[in-house]
């Protein structure tokens, strides 16, 4: 249970239920501290009813505003407001101390994991991490074998999933290090949360998320080509119809940089350019929301119009940088992931500051005897899979569920990893009923050119279904404003 008995009696906290998961406001005003403390007496004291209002302000501000994702069925499209909550998570300046640590240690291995198998792979000759895991795997991309990236950063924006365990404990979920996602909630969460709870934000001293754009760009002028001197930066987008265009548009106002499509670039004598009114300019770094496999139709997919026909004769020839690099959906795997701890002490002699949470790889055969042996009591994800798609939780799901979760496990078991039910963190949030624990995750993210810079903050994503642990957004999730403290 959470020591939270004596901290309210007749305030806005009064009827919070108690649960028996780690609290990230409640158990941890234990910890002393005293922005912790001013923060729950102000809510404590405030009325619920204005707090719906101004939620009901914020949610309309952001419809507004046109901050929106898609969430695709098999008939249609909609576009949907990311709900956020108005109750923030905060960090203390010691968590966030060990959290970034952690951090950067993971940030570093991802890098020169990517790198070795590219070139050398020595973790694979060393049987650290199993061959057929790397080389089969369907993100790995034969093209890249040999190539030299700009200061050796293959993942130049990477988004760490990390939850929060019973104990309090921060765990790493997964690792997103092909187009992560998520940071443009970020901002405009931070940004409408100083316009609509000043009262609230001068209480506590919060670190800024406003240098994302700007230190975004930086790190990636310092891993542009050679010969460039004065980078052209471009951020090439899919198209309006993708899921996260108004993050396309967004992070590439913030950088300064023109938003463009595949149409808008060509390649001439393996050097990249831009189509402009007053005619071709050269391109030297695209940071690109585009998948591998429609980045370039010469290589990938051939019928594919996103990306840009002739960009990896460019990109072999140094001309031209992408970030992130093609073929880094290795490390998104989910089995690669359970790896991870073993890549950190094997390329930086270190343990890793951050654990993973505790995986199963059906690959194996003991792995997925415990699995099918279990099923009902693990969570079950697709290795290559996002936002919470083909998953299955065992405690939740029904008898007809799991038996045909299992025919699906059994015809294709390297595509599955297992995991314990964690006992998410739960964060008090603000319902129709009042103020309820709810489950909620962290994604970080860090930056990486000549060196990497963690964004203090992150995209903290809440359950809103009661007793739901899924937090995608493409599944009923939200998310919440994220605090670090100085």
């Amino acid at each position: 249970m959470n020591k939270t008995d004596s901290y309210s009696k007749t305030g806005l906290f009064a009827k919070y239920k108690h649960t028996p998961f780690f609290c990230e406001l409640l158990t941890r005003l234990a910890s002393g501290d005293s922005q912790l403390q001013r923060l729950f007496n102000k809510l404590d004291t405030m009325n619920g009813a204005a707090l719906a209002t101004r939620s009901r302000d914020m949610h309309q501000e952001l419809y507004q505003q046109g901050i929106t994702f898609a969430v695709y069925s098999e008939n249609e499209s909609t576009d949907r407001v990311l709900p956020v909550d108005i109750i923030p998570r905060a960090i203390t300046a010691q968590e966030w101390h060990i959290l970034e640590a952690g951090i950067l240690q993971r940030a570093r291995a991802l890098n020169m994991f990517l790198h070795d198998i590219y070139h050398e792979q020595r973790i694979l000759k060393d049987g650290v991490i199993p061959q057929n895991l790397v080389l089969n795997n369907s993100y790995y991309r034969k093209e890249m074998q040999g190539i030299d990236v700009p200061g050796g950063v293959y993942v130049h924006i990477c988004g760490i999933d990390l939850i929060r365990d019973e104990d309090g404990i921060f765990k790493v979920l997964e690792d997103n290090a092909r187009i992560p996602s998520g940071v443009s909630y970020v901002i405009n969460n931070r940004r409408i949360m100083l316009r609509l709870f000043p009262d609230i934000m001068s209480l506590v001293d919060v670190q800024s998320v406003e240098e994302y754009g700007q230190n975004l760009r930086i790190a990636l002028s310092e891993v542009k080509p050679k010969n460039a001197q004065d980078p052209r930066i471009v951020l090439l987008s899919p198209g309006m119809y993708n899921s996260a265009y108004f993050e396309h548009v967004f992070l590439a106002q913030e950088m300064g940089v023109p938003l463009v499509e595949g149409g808008d670039l060509i390649v001439k004598d393996d050097v990249v350019y831009m189509r402009t009114t007053s005619g071709l300019e050269r391109v030297d770094v695209i940071y690109r929301r585009v998948d591998d496999n429609f980045l370039d139709s010469e290589v990938f997919y051939r019928g594919s119009t996103l990306g840009v026909s002739g960009i990896m004769r460019a990109y072999r020839k140094g001309n031209v940088t992408i970030a992130n690099a093609i073929g880094t959906g290795v490390a998104d795997d989910k089995a690669v992931y359970a790896y991870m701890p073993r890549a950190i002490q094997y390329y930086l002699g270190e343990e890793a500051i951050l654990p993973n949470v505790k995986t199963f790889i059906c690959a194996e055969r003991e792995s997925l005897q415990y699995t099918l042996d279990n099923l009902h009591e693990l969570v079950v994800k697709p290795v290559g899979e996002s936002g919470g798609y083909g998953m299955i939780i065992g405690p939740t799901a029904t008898t007809k569920e799991l038996q045909d979760f299992r025919k699906k496990l059994l015809a294709d078991p390297a595509n599955y990893i297992s995991q314990p039910v964690m006992k998410l963190s739960v964060s008090p949030t603000l319902i129709d009923e009042g103020i309820e624990p709810r489950h909620v995750d962290f994604r970080p993210f860090v930056v990486t050119g000549a060196k990497s810079w963690v964004l203090p903050g992150g995209l903290t994503r809440v359950a809103l279904k009661r007793g739901s642990l899924i937090v995608n957004s493409s599944q009923g999730g939200g998310s919440k404003d994220t605090w670090v403290l100085r």
